[in-house]
């Protein structure tokens, strides 16, 4: 499938076969959701109160992700335009993958909550695709996200559901997994040329990326605070915003001190300010206190200044592990202390503090009942703790041995391979208007080349 007999890449049939068969998929299973008789908190109720909060969520997934990926000095057309294909395909194939796990009368319900859940897990696969950036083909990077999609929602459900943890930020499910399991594909697909010329940024990429940097540092409140409620809710935006806010002054402190000459890094400006959003994801709405908040923000700031710094060459030389856009340091590590602040947290919350509210946020340590006469009390603010750790164990361990066995299923000849010369360079799938400058033209016949002696060579 490398190539087809008319010498076609395979990604054309491969997409338009995706959509077809989405078409068939979505007219056998899905239906609108509907606002059931007696039900005050229907869609039409939620709509109102989501949806500004997805839209700015949308916004992150095609404007904030895309832009970001444009710091490659000639990958830029690839970066924002494969990013807007795959989400797309991605969002469809989720709202799928999440309705066949909680069917309704055999139907799959599609409300405004599903879609923002779908943008979720386009974000994991994102994050994925940037360890990989411009070292794959289309076909590579659909067959990936077709993959990552149900193995992100298995773990999702036995995160939230059996594990009962809390992670409304999705830093565990979504951060921590899709940058393990991108570093994972990345390693079977290693190759030795990932140091092409192509691999490197100019002022005018490094400019296009900040827009993908601000949209997400503005946006990102929304993205760990959508589906919180009430005082939750306030206090995820809150904890999320002051977080973002550190970061930033942190991040380019760091990257001047880390400097000879004390000047800052675009590289750590684009991504190392944004990761004190992924870093109080888990905790968003717990009461971590504002100086709290301040505190994993300022960590994670450094943390990943740092990460490209000094890790993310290592990773290369050691490890066999390239990181195109750095999302170990934006995503991986910070997913990892977000885990961890979250674990904390919840093994210190108390209904002394929350009031009912902890039973919204920690479900299991509710009393249950198994008959009227028999409550059972709920977990323990110590176990509950040790699940939010066990969580992201699962978690990691899911992700990278899952993306081990992806990237050898990508790795097989069966698939369509990029060239040395193809490597981080948009001329192999896009057309590129802006051609080389042409060769000095040879004077017309009849007419001497004049040669200007320099003072030099007189």
């Amino acid at each position: 499938m490398a190539r087809s007999m008319s010498g076609r890449a395979p990604h054309p049939y491969v997409i338009v076969g995706l959509q077809l068969l989405f078409v068939i998929l979505f007219g056998v299973f899905a239906n609108y959701a509907t606002t059931k008789p007696g039900v005050s908190d229907g869609p039409a109720a939620l709509l109102p109160r989501i949806y500004g909060m997805f839209q700015d969520v949308h916004i992150m997934i095609f404007v904030g992700f895309g832009f970001l990926m444009t710091f490659l000095k000639r990958y830029g057309l690839s970066a924002v335009s494969i990013n807007f294909l795959i989400a797309a395909v991605v969002l469809q194939w989720a709202l799928l993958v999440n309705g066949f796990f909680h069917l309704h009368d055999g139907k799959i319900e599609i409300d405004v909550v599903s879609l923002l859940g779908a943008d979720f897990t386009a974000a994991c696969v994102l994050i994925s695709f940037g360890v990989v950036l411009g070292k794959t083909t289309p076909t590579q990077l659909l067959l990936m996200a077709l993959i990552e999609v149900p193995i992100f929602v298995v773990n999702e459900i036995i995160g939230r559901k059996y594990l009962q943890v809390s992670d409304m930020g999705d830093s565990i499910f979504v951060h921590t997994f899709g940058a393990y399991f991108g570093l994972a594909v990345s390693f079977v697909l290693y190759r030795k040329d990932s140091d092409s010329d192509n691999a490197a940024s100019n002022t005018i990429s490094d400019l296009f990326s900040m827009i993908g940097t601000v949209f997400l540092w503005c946006f990102w409140p929304s993205f760990n605070s959508a589906l919180a409620q009430g005082d939750d809710q306030n206090r995820a935006v809150i904890n999320t915003y002051l977080s973002l806010c550190a970061s930033c002054i942190v991040s380019f402190a760091v990257s001047a001190l880390l400097d000879k000459q004390s000047r800052f890094s675009m590289e750590h400006v684009q991504n190392a300010t944004l990761a004190g959003g992924v870093a109080i994801g888990t905790a968003a709405d717990m009461i971590v206190q504002p100086y709290g908040a301040l505190l994993v923000g300022s960590v994670a700031g450094a943390l990943a200044v740092v990460g490209f710094q000094l890790i993310t060459p290592a990773l290369d030389k050691h490890c066999r592990i390239h990181d195109t856009c750095g999302v170990h340091n934006l995503h991986g590590m910070p997913g990892i202390l977000a885990s961890t602040v979250g674990a904390i947290m919840a093994a210190m919350a108390s209904p002394e503090q929350y009031g009912a509210s902890l039973f919204v946020i920690f479900p299991a340590r509710a009393e249950t009942a198994l008959a009227e006469e028999t409550p059972v009390a709920g977990r323990s603010a110590s176990v509950q703790g040790g699940m939010q750790m066990l969580a992201l164990i699962i978690t990691l361990v899911i992700s990278v041995v899952t993306g081990l066995l992806t990237g050898l299923l990508l790795k097989l000849r069966f698939w369509e391979r990029l060239e040395t010369g193809d490597l981080f360079s948009d001329r192999r799938y896009f057309v590129v208007h802006d051609e080389p400058p042409p060769e000095p033209a040879e004077p017309a016949a009849g007419i001497r080349k004049i040669h200007v002696v320099s003072p030099v060579e007189d």
